[in-house]
């Protein structure tokens, strides 16, 4: 009989720890009848870029909205490609479809799952406008070779960091090396909202200023309406809550980071492959994610002591229905398909019991 089930993430009991901040924030909000726009939007977007490293902080709706906005401030249009990793959330490339330009597809190194230079080089195109390397799973892609590449092309740098709050690249913070970066706060991020809710960061005050403007309709106050722009404001009410969090982030880094010293610690001779960490890497352990080739099997037998595991992601991209006649790519990503096949997360996060990760850890050594 299989035992009951843990839960990969327990999204409320970041909230019970922190309830009474939180309620307070949400009061505060409600009582101020200002909720978009508003006073906590510009706080959270200052708080946010003194955390991070950058000079200027948008809020935006979502992740996916912070990608869109940004690659239209870059003049992206169709015809336009923008090379993207093979291995990412598919909100990445649906980002690039959205404003009417192509995903070129790279190909990625097959232990960081990261965005490869060499591939990157090959890929690009003279229709390459921008070049999206994706933090994935916590873990800064190697943003020297790729920002060289970029640089050698006249090709602009975004960061994806909707998995890398809290990562650092040779000691320079996610986000900051890049032209821009986009955020999500979707609520399973390490720092995450209650909805949805994203941002941009950049150190160019006219790009802040033209994303600003393009999140609110190409509003640039009153009703001086100056370009074609879109509703993709955040809220006061997400970013309310979103300046507690920020208070809590770093020590939340840094008990992903010991949950993760543990399960390398006691899985190291197991039938999985550890995550690998870049040289210079600081890795905040957004997903904890092993390789296994019976990863279907090895998923199947866990389940049956209680503990779920994901897959991200199930599918490279060029695999994905939507995405198979809209993508372009010179190689196969190989390695990006390879990784589908084989990766899986446990799970990881802040609040995780010691006895539930002891049973994860005891269900992956018992397979055999």
């Amino acid at each position: 009989m299989s035992e009951a089930a843990i839960p990969f993430h327990d999204l409320g009991a970041q909230y019970r720890a922190q309830k009474l901040e939180i309620d307070a924030a949400v009061a505060r909000v409600l009582a101020s009848g200002e909720y978009i726009l508003g006073s906590e939007g510009r706080a959270f977007e200052s708080e946010f870029a003194a955390w991070c490293g950058a000079r200027h902080v948008v809020g935006v709706a979502s992740g996916m909205a912070a990608l869109e906005l940004a690659l239209l401030a870059q003049g992206v249009r169709p015809g336009d490609e923008v090379a993207v990793p093979a291995m990412t959330a598919v909100p990445t490339a649906m980002a690039v479809v959205s404003v009417g330009a192509t995903p070129r597809l790279v190909d990625v190194d097959l232990a960081t799952g990261l965005m490869d230079p060499a591939s990157l080089e090959h890929e690009l195109s003279e229709r390459t406008r921008v070049v999206v390397p994706v933090h994935l799973y916590g873990q800064c892609a190697d943003l020297d070779a790729i920002g060289a590449i970029a640089a050698r092309r006249g090709i602009a740098l975004l960061e994806d960091c909707a998995q890398a709050h809290g990562a650092r690249d040779r000691g320079r913070p996610a986000g900051t090396v890049g032209v821009a970066s986009a955020w999500s706060f979707y609520p399973t991020k390490n720092l995450g909202a209650f909805g949805d809710a994203g941002a941009l960061a950049t150190n160019d005050a006219a790009l802040a200023e033209r994303f600003a403007r393009l999140r609110n309709y190409g509003n640039r106050g009153g009703f001086d309406f100056v370009e074609p722009g879109r509703n993709e404001r955040l809220d006061d009410l997400h970013a309310a809550m979103l300046r507690v969090k920020l208070r809590h982030l770093d020590a939340g880094n840094g008990r992903r980071r010991a949950n993760a010293a543990r399960y390398r610690e006691a899985l190291a001779d197991t039938a999985v492959a550890l995550p690998v960490e870049r040289e210079g890497a600081h890795h905040v352990y957004h997903q904890f994610v092993v390789r296994c080739d019976r990863r279907d099997a090895l998923r199947e037998h866990v389940a049956k002591a209680g503990v779920p595991t994901l897959v991200h992601y199930p599918m490279a991209l060029q695999d994905v229905p939507a995405l198979r006649d809209r993508v372009v790519f010179r190689s196969a990503p190989t390695r990006a398909a390879e990784l589908a096949r084989t990766i899986l997360s446990l799970p990881i996060y802040p609040e995780l019991p010691a006895e539930h990760q002891a049973r994860v850890i005891a269900a992956v050594r018992a397979f055999r």
